[in-house]
C-alpha cells in the first residue's frame, strides 16, 4: 500500500447508514489532501478541494449497502440483511450478523494490510464491540452518528469514551452529552439538509405515475427493515381503505427505502388488494403506486404522510409534509425498550422539537382506525396541518447547516494524517 492509499475499514447496518457511508466514502476520495503523510489542512476540508495531483482516494472494505457499495465498498456484510429492530427481532440475523463481524475482525487483526482508520456509523450493538476490536489492534476510531444514549443505556457514554477517538454528531443536544464526557466530538449538522430536496413539482412527481395533482395524496412511509415492513404497511393499507370510504378520490404513494426488495412490498400490497377485492364495492380503495426513483419528490407531492419511526421522520419534517408517526414490535420487546428509555417521544421530528409536533401512534396505539383518523384530522382541519408545518419548519432551523458529509471526510483525512505521523 502506497502512502497516498489508506486503508478503511467503514461500517453501516442499516438504510441511513449506508446511504451517509455511501456518501461519506465519496467524499473522501474526492477530497484526497495534498499530503496525506502530513494531515489534512483546515483549508482543504472539502471534496474538491486542493488535491495532490494523481493520489488515490481510500480503499474501503467493511459493511454496507447499495449506496457504499456503488460507491467502492469491498463488502464484508450486507446492511440490508443485518438492518432489524429490536432486542428479540435480531436473534433471526445473528448469524449473518456474527458472520460480518468475524470478517471485520479479521480485518482490523491483519498484519499486512491493517485499516489506517475505522469509520462506525450507528449500529451501535456491532460497532461498539468492533470500537473495542479496532482499539486494540491499534485502528483509531472515528464514530458518525452516535447511538441514542440520550434515550436509553447512558452507560454507553463511558463505553464510548473507552474505546472512540472522535465523534461526529448529527442532532444539536448530543455535543454537549460527549463534552461532559470528555470525548472529542463535534457537531457536524445532519446529512439530510443537503441531501432532502425534491427536483420536481406535484405534477411532474405525480402524473408519470399516474396520479392526479388535483387529488388529494398520501404517502406511506413503513420504515427501511423487513421486520418493519412485514409489520406497519398491513396496517398502513388498512387506513387506507377505511380512509377511501370517505374520500373516493384519494390516491397513496409508497416511497420504498432503498435497503427494501421492491418485490416484497409488492407481496404485501397485492395481499391487501386481494383482500380488499373480497370484500363489497363500498369497501373498495385506490391502489398505492410504488416508488422506487424520485422518492423524495413523491413525498414532497403528499399532503399527508404515515411515517415509521426513524429518520423518515426527519426527510417528511424537511419537506414539511404533515404526517402521523407509527410504530409497533413485538409486545416484549416494547416491554424491555419502556423500561430502560428515558424520552417522551419516539419520533425524530418531535425529539428534536421538544414537543409533540405530529401524533405518534405506539404499539396499541398503532391501529388502522387510529391512522385513518390523524390522517382525517390533517385533510380536512387546515389549522391543524399548518401548526404541523409550522413546527417542522422549526426542527429545520434545528438541524445545523449543510456540509456534514465534507465536514466528517475531513476529519476522517485529519485522522488518517495524524496517524501517519505518530507511525512515521
Amino acid at each position: 500500500m502506497t502512502a497516498g492509499t489508506p486503508r478503511v475499514l467503514i461500517v453501516a447496518g442499516e438504510a441511513s447508514g449506508d446511504l451517509y457511508g455511501g456518501l461519506l466514502m465519496r467524499a473522501m476520495s474526492g477530497a484526497v489532501p495534498a499530503k496525506p503523510a502530513g494531515g489534512a489542512s483546515n483549508g482543504d476540508r472539502s471534496p474538491g478541494g486542493a488535491g495532490e495531483p494523481g493520489a488515490a482516494g481510500p480503499r474501503f472494505v467493511g459493511v454496507g449497502g447499495p449506496a457504499m457499495r456503488a460507491a467502492g465498498l469491498e463488502p464484508l456484510g450486507d446492511a440490508g440483511a443485518m438492518g432489524v429492530t429490536g432486542f428479540l427481532e435480531v436473534l433471526g440475523s445473528l448469524r449473518v450478523i456474527g458472520r460480518a463481524y468475524r470478517e471485520a475482525c479479521r480485518v482490523l487483526d491483519g498484519m499486512a494490510d491493517r485499516p489506517e482508520l475505522a469509520i462506525l456509523i450507528d449500529y451501535p450493538d456491532f460497532n461498539l464491540r468492533l470500537a473495542r476490536r479496532a482499539r486494540r489492534a491499534g485502528v483509531p476510531v472515528l464514530y458518525f452518528v452516535s447511538p441514542q444514549v440520550w434515550a436509553w443505556r447512558r452507560g454507553r457514554v463511558r463505553q464510548i469514551a473507552r474505546r472512540v477517538d472522535r465523534m461526529a454528531v448529527i442532532l444539536p443536544f448530543e455535543e454537549e452529552i460527549y463534552r461532559r464526557a470528555s470525548v472529542p466530538v463535534e457537531f457536524v449538522g445532519h446529512p439530510l439538509l443537503d441531501l432532502v430536496r425534491p427536483e420536481r413539482g406535484r405534477a411532474q412527481a405525480l402524473a408519470p405515475l399516474g396520479l392526479d395533482p388535483k387529488r388529494p395524496t398520501v404517502a406511506l412511509l413503513p420504515g427501511s427493515r423487513r421486520n418493519e415492513l412485514r409489520v406497519l404497511l398491513p396496517l398502513m393499507l388498512e387506513a387506507a381503505r377505511l380512509l377511501g370510504r370517505e374520500f373516493r378520490d384519494i390516491q397513496y404513494v409508497i416511497p420504498v427505502a432503498p435497503t427494501l426488495a421492491p418485490r416484497e412490498v409488492e407481496a404485501i400490497v397485492r395481499a391487501a388488494e386481494g383482500a380488499r377485492d373480497s370484500r363489497s364495492a363500498g369497501d373498495a380503495s385506490p391502489r398505492a403506486v410504488l416508488v422506487e426513483s424520485g422518492r423524495y419528490d413523491a413525498l414532497a407531492a403528499a399532503d399527508a404522510a404515515v411515517v415509521a419511526s426513524g429518520t423518515a421522520t426527519l426527510e417528511a419534517a424537511l419537506l414539511g409534509v404533515p404526517m402521523v408517526i407509527v410504530y409497533r414490535m413485538n409486545g416484549m420487546t416494547y416491554l424491555m425498550a419502556r423500561l430502560v428509555s428515558d424520552v417522551r417521544f419516539i419520533g425524530m421530528a418531535n425529539l428534536i422539537a421538544g414537543e409533540k409536533i405530529v401524533p405518534e401512534l405506539v404499539q396499541g396505539a398503532c391501529r388502522p382506525e387510529r391512522i385513518a383518523g390523524e390522517l382525517r384530522r390533517i385533510l380536512t382541519d387546515q389549522g391543524a396541518a399548518d401548526a404541523m408545518r409550522r413546527g417542522l419548519a422549526g426542527v429545520r432551523a434545528r438541524l445545523g447547516r449543510p456540509g456534514a458529509i465534507e465536514r466528517v471526510a475531513a476529519t476522517a483525512w485529519d485522522m488518517i494524517g495524524a496517524r501517519r505521523q505518530r507511525v512515521a
